[in-house]
């Protein structure tokens, strides 16, 4: 794989561009996807996630020209963090789910289409890797935040609801192309939200089979010994949280 392009805004579309935060990690892959979308070269931007408070980073997001809206996926601050200083550095308000991340601007409503710099997003709360995590559907693309990386699997607050949003993207056309908060495009969005409704369902099995042999007080370590037993145990730890997510599914299965 190629080095990651840090510092420089790379065109995806007509409309999107994006420019990689230096922030590698196990979690943030190589980094954070700030995204720049513009109907026309010459229209105001609206950025979506621009990241922690990396100044450096910042003052180049800063740079791309006028902006006259910032968006967040989710209020995690590897996306959210840098937003109000970002926001007072370009004059922008700033929009998200959470009515704690927004400056000068009000919340999303689930379904409710923003327009700006020529530019129509329409807003799908797709909750499960946060309760206010959205995505953001525009001319053919989807900004999916954590809801689905470029790569990979992300981490789990909810099992229950992300099965619904990973739902709600199926729904989508046909060809719909990611642009996920991490990670690489990716070509056909619904068919990955396929992909991961898939495993999410194997690994509920292998979590239900692990159950059978653990006992049903069983801790998510103890699962995640078992079921993700052939995983670099430099993940396990995230992956603890997605066992409680799903244990707590099955659980609350057991008595709902």
């Amino acid at each position: 794989m190629s080095a990651p392009a840090y510092g420089l805004l790379r065109q995806v579309s007509e409309t999107a561009s994006v420019l990689l935060e230096n922030n590698p990690s196990s979690m943030t892959l190589e980094g954070t996807n700030s995204w720049v979308l513009r109907a026309t070269p010459s229209s105001p931007a609206v950025v979506v996630d621009p990241g922690y408070r990396d100044l450096a980073h910042l003052e180049l997001l800063a740079g791309v020209g006028a902006v006259e809206l910032i968006l967040l996926t989710h209020c995690h601050p590897d996306h959210a963090e840098g937003a109000p200083w970002f926001a007072e550095r370009t004059g922008a308000p700033v929009r998200a789910f959470d009515p704690a991340l927004c400056v000068d601007a009000s919340s999303f409503v689930d379904g409710e289409v923003i327009s700006a710099g020529g530019l129509s997003l329409r807003v799908l709360h797709t909750p499960g890797h946060t309760d206010d995590s959205v995505s953001l559907v525009l001319d053919g693309q989807v900004l999916t935040g954590d809801t689905i990386l470029g790569r990979g699997t992300t981490v789990l607050h909810d099992l229950g609801d992300y099965l619904r949003s990973l739902r709600k993207l199926i729904e989508l056309p046909a060809g719909t192309v990611g642009l996920p908060g991490h990670g690489p495009e990716l070509p056909d969005l619904p068919a990955t939200a396929r992909e991961y409704l898939a495993h999410r369902e194997q690994r509920l099995d292998q979590v239900r089979s692990a159950l059978k042999t653990l006992g049903a007080d069983a801790t998510p370590r103890q699962v995640v010994e078992v079921v993700y037993a052939d995983v670099d145990r430099a993940l396990w730890a995230p992956a603890e949280w997605s066992v409680q997510a799903q244990l707590d599914y099955l659980r609350s299965e057991e008595n709902g």
